[in-house]
């Protein structure tokens, strides 16, 4: 069985993030999370969050046994972005984009999920 946990609007680009997830997509959950505790990454904390949520959520709404979880998918997609103007010479001016994202994971104790 599939479940999932979503982490909105974390104030870490993209791009930054996608090499966190990259790192434990595939790998058992406890595999995971020892992995994460020890990545110098700042996006290594919210994804660890996230999966130990997917966890949880499959622990207590399913009755999976957690550690037969393994990472079925893990993504991190764009969200929004804010838009600031920074002062340059000559009165122009260049665009600063904050970036946000939202991180996505699917939990699943069954290995024939991955042909889904």
């Amino acid at each position: 069985m599939q479940v999932r946990a979503i982490a909105k609007d974390i104030g870490i680009p993209p791009r930054k993030m996608r090499l966190v997830t990259n790192a434990v997509k595939g790998l058992r959950v406890n595999e995971a999370l020892a992995i994460l505790q020890f990545l110098p990454n700042a996006g290594a904390t919210p994804v660890s969050k996230v999966v130990a949520s997917a966890a949880a959520n499959a622990e207590n709404n399913y009755n999976l046994n957690p550690d037969n979880l393994y990472i079925l998918n893990i993504v991190a997609d764009d969200s929004f972005r804010i838009k600031r103007v920074k002062p340059r010479s000559h009165g122009r001016a260049a665009r600063i984009l904050r970036r946000f994202c939202h991180v996505t994971v699917i939990v699943s104790d069954d290995p024939a999920d991955a042909g889904r």
